[in-house]
């Protein structure tokens, strides 16, 4: 069930006058989640103002089951508004596995097992920690063109009035125009325990939370929907902030 909180706190920071964003947490392959979470967006939008963006903050596959779906059905536009899917570590590392075999050995600890699987890849062997390259040729020949194509043009970051959204956070001490993609897409406690202000508001996921993080500079929406059922989007128009939830009640 989707439900939702309404909040102000942190920066007083604004978007573009008619504009609404909705910036959505880590899915990884909770296509359910998101699934009610997009009914519950479309409810909302006869009283949205002229623009309706979300913005997905990467993370699309690895752990939950609906991976190869998620993909699917982003990667054909298939949501209730315009979106931007930026670029997740799952996205990254699933890239490079598909030149590089060796990166399987790290990559089946942390979700990519049940990527392979949602995809139909024979996963017995790599269980054992053996058949890396005959996984990567599998996955290769099965994934479509246009989930690749997909994951291959995620963008790092977006910005709207001063909000900066991106997947992991950002690097304390270098301007947003200079940050590192590794950073971007990795960064977590350097990011995480800096109370200082960047140019703008930083809106992420990547690091679990049990319920939405909200600090004076940077807000957290990864409620780790993989584990919780819960999928997070944040809510933002004009100078307000609130949370809709996808999830139990």
């Amino acid at each position: 069930m989707a439900r939702f909180q309404t909040l102000q706190t942190g920066l007083p920071t604004v978007l573009p006058p008619d504009l609404r964003i909705y910036a959505v947490g880590d899915i990884h392959g909770r296509a359910d989640l998101l699934d009610t979470l997009a009914r519950r967006i479309e409810d909302e939008l006869p009283s949205a103002p002229s623009e309706t963006l979300t913005i997905f903050l990467g993370d699309y596959i690895d752990r939950g089951l609906q991976s190869a779906t998620v993909v699917e059905w982003l990667s054909r536009g298939e949501f209730p508004t315009p979106f931007h899917a930026l670029r997740g570590n799952h996205e990254e590392v699933l890239l490079r596995f598909l030149e590089d075999d060796s990166v399987l050995e790290s990559w089946r600890k942390f979700g990519g097992m049940e990527t392979l699987h949602s995809y139909g890849v024979d996963v017995s062997s790599v269980m054992r920690g053996k058949g890396y390259e005959e996984a990567r040729r599998a996955l290769v020949a099965r994934l479509p063109d246009h989930h690749r194509q997909f994951m291959a043009e995620t963008p790092l970051t977006a910005r709207y009035g001063d909000y900066f959204f991106c997947h992991a956070g950002v690097k304390p001490g270098v301007p947003l125009d200079e940050q590192k993609a590794d950073d971007l897409l990795w960064i977590r406690e350097e990011f995480l325990s800096f109370r200082g202000s960047w140019e703008k508001m930083i809106v992420h996921g990547h690091t679990p939370v049990s319920e939405p993080d909200i600090q004076p500079n940077r807000i957290n929406v990864d409620t780790g929907a993989f584990a919780t059922s819960i999928l997070t989007a944040l809510a933002l128009e004009g100078d307000s902030r609130r949370m809709l939830f996808a999830g139990p009640a």
